[in-house]
């Protein structure tokens, strides 16, 4: 490799104790097509213009509300979860251990995976 700086360096940059702001203009013209709002004080127009529009509609969307979706960021779908004790009390009470399994169910978000009961 090269030992030589890919830029050879120059003097270094001025400070910034040096650099003032440029002197403001007062001969100030405002550009070609500029027209100033308060041309007079008293008046005021609230004119918007139309661009050939006669009128406008506006449309509104209806909210679409998904059964079965989560409330909180209403974007995923709520699943069915068993709980710890709803699957031990189906594996050890067999028979009546399933209904107790059923009622100890919560919803789960697929999305957020937050948890409602």
């Amino acid at each position: 490799m090269e030992s030589q700086p890919l830029k050879t360096p120059e003097k270094p940059p001025p400070p910034y104790s040096v650099a003032a702001a440029p002197a403001a203009n007062t001969h100030w013209q405002p550009p070609p097509g500029y027209y100033p709002n308060n041309i007079n004080p008293g008046y005021q127009e609230s004119h918007v213009p139309s661009y050939g529009a006669t009128h406008s509609t506006a449309i509104l969307v209806p909210e679409i509300i998904i059964v079965g979706g989560c409330p909180a960021c209403r974007v995923g779908v709520m699943e069915d979860d068993f709980t710890c004790l709803g699957l031990l009390c189906a594996i050890f009470f067999f028979p009546i251990g399933i209904l107790c399994c059923l009622l100890l169910r919560t919803k789960r978000c697929s999305n957020c995976g937050a948890y409602f009961d």
